[in-house]
Order: C-alpha cells, then sequence, then structure tokens
C-alpha cells in the first residue's frame, strides 16, 4: 500500500515568503514612512501656525486693533501656556487667560527637542507694516510654514 502525503515542499514555501519579502519592500519604499510622518507634522504645524494667527487676530478685533504687547518687530519663539517663566519667549497667556481666545498655545510636534526651555517651538513678531507673522521654523521636509495677516 503506498501512502500519499500531501504539503508543500521548503523550496515551495521558501520561494513564496521571498516573493512576500519582496513585496513588502517595494511597498515600504513607495509608502516612505519617513516622507509620511514628515507630512503629518508639518500639517500639524500649519494648523497650529493659524490658529496661534487667528487668537492674535481676535484679541486685535477686540482691543481697538492692538496685539499684545509682548509681539516685537524681531521674531521670537512663544512661551508655553502656563509656563512658570517665560525670559527670551513671548507671553501671549493675555490669548489663554480664561480660554477667551484659546485655551492653550498649540506645541509643535518637535517638541521638546526642537523647542527652547518653556518654548512651544513657533515664532512670532510684528512686522513694520503692523501685520502678525507666525511661523514653523523647525517644519520637516525643508517645507516653509509662515503666514502672514
Amino acid at each position: 500500500m503506498k501512502r500519499h502525503i500531501s504539503g508543500f515542499t521548503l523550496i515551495e514555501v521558501l520561494i513564496v515568503i521571498a516573493i512576500i519579502a519582496i513585496l513588502a519592500a517595494v511597498v515600504i519604499v513607495a509608502i516612505n514612512p519617513g516622507d509620511q510622518l514628515g507630512s503629518a507634522n508639518n500639517a500639524k504645524r500649519s494648523s497650529n501656525v493659524t490658529t496661534i494667527l487667528n487668537a492674535v487676530d481676535q484679541y486685535r478685533l477686540k482691543n481697538a486693533g492692538q496685539v499684545p504687547a509682548p509681539i516685537t518687530d524681531t521674531a521670537t519663539e512663544i512661551c508655553v501656556t502656563g509656563a512658570a517663566s517665560c525670559t527670551g519667549l513671548i507671553d501671549l497667556s493675555v490669548l489663554t487667560a480664561s480660554g477667551k481666545y484659546i485655551n492653550e498655545i498649540p506645541k509643535d510636534p518637535g517638541c521638546p527637542d526642537a523647542c527652547a526651555t518653556n518654548g512651544v517651538g513657533y515664532m512670532i513678531k510684528k512686522e513694520t507694516n503692523g501685520r502678525i507673522t507666525v511661523n514653523a521654523p523647525d517644519a520637516d521636509l525643508d517645507e516653509v510654514i509662515s503666514v502672514t495677516r
């Protein structure tokens, strides 16, 4: 009596594994997770810059066109909400007081590595024409994220 054993040979299994590995490598290269993460972080930065600028604009509308006093004509990093010390940073607590204009200043996704102590990673300055510029100097993928109003 002859027995028939069914199944895959070792060579067949190795060939299937090799094909799966090649396809996985192609997909990983095509997706490029590093660029995807950088793009996601930049989208967050762009949203945060706009949020900060919107809060400053709301403050300006409620205060006869005046911007928060700490904003200078030199691009300076914004201080984190509720920080014990904002030395060398722009303190925008007037925007976050009681959540009137914004609940808290958003932080750059690269913080704490990309931020000063007590900083949020975003820079703000008042232009000579009175316009306000907020930017994200540590954007990924060599992207420039800056909004002026």
